[in-house]
């Protein structure tokens, strides 16, 4: 299956959830540059005319203004927990498709058919019921795909093979991925902001001396603390460490799939692989919650 073949409750939810975070990123970033930018600004000054007109102070007062501006929209219009709500409704609701096509607990084999699919609509229906206020768009999507029906349909061999191919094996390799990216990024961001530092700390030694005039201590260190202050937003480190436990749980669980060979316990297989997903993303939201 694909994410196309998922129900419609996940695509939407997984769009609203897309362009949320887009949002929240680059407000986030956004505002951070205006403040940096106010305090270089700040620190000089631009006289021309008669009366004289200080440019840079101007340029002060409109990169403040902005910063305030967009951290209003962002109290206001709260676009992180449009992010973290539609994600939540998005992993939920892939996690009982996957549950429901390849005869994970609860959703057994034998267990009656029609009653299983019912079982399934029901739970999505919950989803949406239980969820936050989270503005998605409406969808047209099946709740049960024919993918899902075909795939429950296959034997053992089949829906183990698919299982561990187009759901394991991806998100295994999302993890990976991932892991690498943010451990890259926060080293990255250590280095700079550890640079900044080093900066802030000549500029004053220079001012203290008498060598500048100009407040450059001032800018360097509030760039360190925007640098500081993305990094708090973006949290690297802790999804990198997140992500590789992640992965590596995911190699274990992988090995006990492959070796099952009886409907029950391929059932209860399935149903801790999804726990695993899931508490992963628990412990990913609960994390991003702490952040305002």
């Amino acid at each position: 299956m694909t994410d196309s073949t998922l129900p419609g409750l996940f695509q939407a939810a997984d769009q609203a959830a897309v362009a949320a975070q887009r949002q929240y990123l680059r407000a986030t970033g956004l505002r951070l540059f205006l403040l940096a930018a106010a305090a270089a600004s700040g620190a000089a000054s631009l006289r021309f005319g008669d009366p004289p007109f200080d440019a840079a102070a101007m340029v002060t007062v409109l990169a403040l203004v902005g910063a305030a501006l967009l951290e209003i929209w962002l109290l206001v219009e709260k676009p992180e927990q449009t992010w973290y709500d539609g994600r939540a409704l998005a992993e939920s609701a892939k996690t009982i498709a996957w549950r429901y096509a390849v005869a994970g607990a609860p959703f057994r084999k034998g267990a009656g058919e029609p009653a299983n699919e019912r079982t399934a609509i029901a739970e999505l229906n919950k989803l949406l019921h239980d969820a936050p206020a989270t503005r998605i768009e409406p969808s047209t999507v099946s709740a049960i795909s024919q993918a899902m029906r075909d795939l429950r349909a296959g034997g053992l061999a089949e829906r183990r093979r698919a299982y561990l191919e187009s759901r394991i094996a991806d998100q295994q390799q999302w993890y990976t991925q991932k892991a690498r990216w943010n451990q890259r990024r926060a080293n990255r961001w250590r280095i700079g902001i550890l640079a900044a530092e080093f900066l802030a700390v000549m500029a004053a030694l220079l001012r203290a001396l008498g060598v500048v005039q100009l407040d450059l201590a001032g800018i360097a260190a509030t760039m360190v603390a925007a640098g500081a202050a993305w990094l708090a937003v973006k949290q690297h480190e802790s999804l990198g460490r997140a992500y590789s436990f992640a992965a590596n749980e995911l190699s274990i669980i992988a090995t006990r799939l492959q070796s099952t060979e009886d409907e029950d316990a391929w059932a209860d297989e399935v149903g801790d692989a999804e726990e695993a997903i899931s508490r992963e993303h628990t412990m990913w939201r609960a994390s991003r919650s702490t952040l305002r």
